[in-house]
């Protein structure tokens, strides 16, 4: 038999993922300014990539929040 769906703290656990991203995010650009005139284009160009797909993330995991705030209404 299958576990009954607790959705209770997925807020909780969606909210600290954001809290993780924006913190790697930041210290991303920090490194990069900082250290922007010492890394090779290419490293550059990965973290910029990375800060990228963590901005999308971000929009994904705010999405869930959305829709775990309305399920959690309708209950």
């Amino acid at each position: 038999m299958a576990k009954p769906d607790n959705r209770e703290d997925n807020v909780e656990h969606l909210q600290n993922s954001i809290n993780n991203t924006i913190k790697n995010q930041e210290e991303a650009e920090a490194y990069l300014a900082e250290h922007a005139d010492e890394i090779s284009p290419s490293e550059k160009q990965t973290i910029q990539e990375k800060n990228q797909r963590r901005e999308q993330s971000l929009q994904g995991f705010r999405s869930e929040i959305q829709d775990e705030s309305e399920y959690q209404q309708n209950q």
